[in-house]
Formats: C-alpha cells, sequence, structure tokens
C-alpha cells in the first residue's frame, strides 16, 4: 500500500533591485547591458585595496519590501563575508548578510516569511563558448536581495505548487508595485530557489533539496510536482534508497531535476562581519514611519477596493491588479460612468475585447476615458449593438474618436422602427427558405441564423430584440 507523503515547501527568491548603481561601487547598474565588462571598476574586480561603500537607496528599497509584508525593520543590521570560491566571485566570497538581516518576519500569499536580506550579485558564467568558458563581470555587484519564507507543508503535491508559484507571482507584483526590481525572470532580475521535502507526518521535517534557479513560474511549478513525485517514487520504490541532502537544477528541455552538488550548510561559508563595510543602525538613518505613509497601494488592497467599490468578476480584478497602467484608465472611466451597471459593462470589454484587440493589433491604444465611457454608454442605453459596439472599439483604440460621431456617420445608431426592420425580416424570410423550414421543423434555433443575417444586412444598427420579436411573428403567421 502506497503511503500517503506530505511535501514541504519553503522558497528563497532573489530580486535585482533598481538603483542607478551597483551595491557597492559606483559603476552603473544596468542589466541590459550587452556589451561584457563594461559597466566594472576595481571593486567589481576584487583589485588588491579596493573598498566598499554600501548603496542607500538598495537599503531603502530593501526596508520598502519589509514594510509591505508587515515584517520588523532591524535596527541593527550589518553585512558579512560568505566564504566559498567560484569563478563568478573574484574576492572567494560574497558580500551578504547573516546573522542580522535588514528585514525578519512578515507574510505574504499563504507564506510566513523568515527574513529579507541584501547581498551582491555574481558574476555571469559564459559557458557557450566550447571547451572554454568567460565571465562577465557587468552583473557582479548590482544590489540583490533575497526574501526567504518559512517551510510551509501542504496535503498534496499540486497544492504545494499552486501555493508557491501563487505565492512568486505576488511577490513579482509587489516588487512592481513599489518599483524597487524589474523583477523579470526571463532576463534573471528575479530568480526562484525551492527547497523541498516529503514526510508521512505533516509536523515532521523530511530531508530537504534546494532546487535552484527556476527562471518562471511554469519552472517552479513544473519543478516541485517533479521533485515530490521523484522523492515518492524513491521511498516507495527505491527499495531501501534514502532521499540525499542536495542542490538540484531544473532541466526545461527535459523537463526534470538533476543533482549538482551536495547541499552546503552554513557552517561551510565561515561567515563573519565585513571588516570593511560600516554598521548599520536603520532606525536613525531612515524615517520608518514616513516610508511606511508612502507605501503605495498593495496589490491585495487593491483587489479588496476594486471587489466593493467597482463589484466586478474576481477574473477582471487578476487583470488590472496585474496591469497598473490599465487599472488606472480603468479608474478613469469609472469616474466619468458613476453607473455601477455601466462599470460592470465597461470592466467586461476591457478584459475581453480590448485585452483580445491589444494581442492582435500592435498600434492599438486606450482611447482617453471619456472616449470609452461614450461607447459603453451607447451601449446601456441601447443604441448601439454589442457588435457594433466591438467594432467602434475596433475604430477608437487606432484613432481616438468620438463613437457617437462614427456610429452616427457610419449609419450604426441602432434602429427599433418595426416598420424598417419589417422590410429587412420579410426579405431574409424570403431569401432562406431552408432555414424557414428547419425553424417550422421544430429547431427554434435556427431562428438565430436569419437574425444573424438580417443584423448583418443592417449593417449592425437593427435591435436584435425586435428583428426576433418580427420575425417570429412573421414565421408564425407562415406556418
Amino acid at each position: 500500500m502506497t503511503n500517503k507523503y506530505y511535501p514541504t515547501i519553503g522558497l528563497e527568491i532573489h530580486a535585482e533591485l533598481k538603483t542607478q548603481t551597483k551595491m557597492f561601487c559606483a559603476c552603473k547598474n544596468d542589466p541590459d547591458e550587452e556589451k561584457p565588462n563594461v559597466n566594472i571598476c576595481s571593486v567589481c574586480i576584487a583589485h588588491p585595496g579596493a573598498l566598499p561603500v554600501p548603496n542607500k537607496k538598495a537599503i531603502e528599497n530593501v526596508i520598502k519590501v519589509g514594510l509591505a509584508i508587515n515584517g520588523d525593520i532591524a535596527d541593527f543590521s550589518e553585512f558579512n563575508r560568505k566564504n566559498y570560491f567560484y569563478p563568478d566571485i573574484p574576492k572567494g566570497y560574497q558580500i551578504s548578510q547573516y546573522k542580522y538581516p535588514i528585514v525578519s518576519g512578515g507574510h505574504l500569499a499563504d507564506f510566513d516569511i523568515t527574513r529579507v536580506h541584501l547581498e551582491e550579485d555574481t558574476a555571469n558564467n559564459k559557458h557557450d563558448r566550447g571547451d572554454f568558458s568567460l565571465i562577465d563581470f557587468n552583473r557582479a555587484g548590482i544590489p540583490l536581495m533575497e526574501i526567504v519564507t518559512e517551510p510551509h507543508t501542504f496535503d498534496n503535491a499540486e497544492e504545494a505548487a499552486q501555493k508557491a508559484t501563487k505565492f512568486a507571482k505576488e511577490l513579482q507584483l509587489v516588487l512592481w508595485y513599489l518599483d524597487v526590481s524589474e523583477a523579470n525572470m526571463e532576463k534573471g532580475e528575479m530568480r526562484v530557489e525551492a527547497n523541498i521535502s516529503i514526510s508521512i507526518d505533516p509536523k515532521v521535517l523530511g530531508t530537504k533539496v534546494e532546487v535552484k534557479n527556476l527562471n518562471s513560474f511554469r519552472a517552479v511549478e513544473r519543478a516541485i510536482k517533479y521533485e515530490v513525485d521523484r522523492m515518492t517514487e524513491l521511498l516507495e520504490n527505491g527499495k531501501g534508497a534514502e532521499i540525499v541532502q542536495e542542490t538540484r537544477g531544473w532541466d526545461e528541455n527535459k523537463q526534470q531535476t538533476f543533482s549538482q552538488r551536495k547541499k552546503e550548510g552554513s557552517a561551510d561559508y565561515r561567515y563573519f562581519p565585513d571588516p570593511d563595510l560600516p554598521k548599520m543602525k536603520l532606525h536613525e538613518a531612515f524615517n520608518l514611519e514616513k516610508m511606511k505613509k508612502d507605501l503605495p497601494e498593495l496589490p491585495e488592497a487593491k483587489r479588496v477596493r476594486y471587489k466593493n467599490d467597482f463589484v466586478i468578476k474576481d477574473e477582471d480584478i487578476e487583470v488590472f491588479v496585474n496591469d497598473p497602467v490599465l487599472a488606472i484608465w480603468f479608474e478613469e472611466v469609472s469616474r466619468i460612468l458613476g453607473d455601477k451597471d455601466k462599470i460592470k459593462t465597461a470592466s467586461n470589454y476591457i478584459t475581453s475585447d480590448y485585452i483580445g484587440l491589444k494581442k492582435t493589433q500592435k498600434e492599438a491604444m486606450l482611447p482617453s476615458g471619456n472616449s470609452f465611457a461614450e461607447l459603453i454608454n451607447l451601449v446601456a442605453e441601447n443604441k448601439i449593438s454589442s457588435r457594433v459596439a466591438k467594432d467602434i472599439l475596433t475604430m477608437i483604440v487606432l484613432k481616438d474618436e468620438s463613437p457617437i460621431k462614427i456610429a452616427t456617420e457610419k449609419n450604426l445608431l441602432q434602429k427599433n422602427d418595426e416598420g424598417a426592420i419589417k422590410v429587412l425580416v420579410e426579405k431574409a424570410i424570403a431569401e432562406n427558405p431552408e432555414v424557414v423550414a428547419v425553424y417550422k421543423s421544430g429547431k427554434e434555433n435556427a431562428i438565430m441564423s436569419l437574425v444573424g443575417k438580417i443584423i448583418k444586412e443592417s449593417n449592425g444598427s437593427a435591435n436584435p430584440q425586435i428583428v426576433i420579436k418580427i420575425l417570429k411573428d412573421l414565421l408564425t403567421k407562415t406556418v
């Protein structure tokens, strides 16, 4: 009988911070620089006698994150040397934090936070040159924030993977809202590492494996599922095999993890305070009360406000939470409309039709709030059909014009004249005897084919409700 195993997940997420210069020198912080080794100096490449100077803006950015997640901001903090040898750290150590991180505690998206600390990023190893490797030091020394969560035990692998991915996405949103990091995973500006273990007893932790440098949300989800399955298979069918505490990588092509090295403990890094950097009294250096007050509205607060103020669908809310520019425009439209039913209609058109247009037409832009609100009013007042509204929307995202002007000039205003509509209905009945026959045989849905033809004949201006009414009347009389 197969045992039930409970997966436990802890996350370590690195995010490069938005600053003009690097963490400990005046070199440009430019993650988009394509030419290698141009943003470097004696500090970046560890020339003898070169001394680091901490970047205050980077420290401020970490404090903002700490305040946003309701963490405790340390009064005293310091930088430490994390000692290990690897080609991408020429000093033989990385400047990081150990015992006294800037932020302790906090909570975000189902995970409790252990700590948030600040360190320097490493250089980039280039292994694409055949039988040798090169190193680009442009990235070396870029401010790097690390967020470490508490381990969280879940009921199954699916739940664990989904909740971990949700946390990573929510953190990325928070970093965007705070404007402290671009957090672009494809560029390596945000990297996720997952600590994974499984156990029969949810109160007892199993042997931990760390899967490093997951560079997409899909990779986070799939790596966790794969690793839980691998561990389960090992314990169930491994004939006494044990899970080894190690660091593993994720192979995107094979969709599986692979062993990299045995997992180090903190003692292996021989942490000690960096003697070249000053101790930090953060409560003196920063006005924490003002910083807390100046925080922008964060994603979760926006969700609650949109739910209360606009009463729109949760899926629509997520669209606006994930696109702050679109959200600002939607709020402008909502202020102009003022009516909750109209706001719901506006939300539907934005999240379905406008988003669809953006995907198919690169030139599509946001029309003015007044133009879009005018379009929604035309729909709400039954002056144009939904089909016509979509057509006009296609026009005003390319050239911002008055929807009323367009509808009038193109004869698109909805016609309610029953006499004029009756003429179109009679024509459709005469030209489509086979559809009429299907309808009369009992298949009432066939009438919609005639409705479509009539509305098309009217260039979308015939009121569909009146069309259906007249159609049913005439078809009943001819039975």
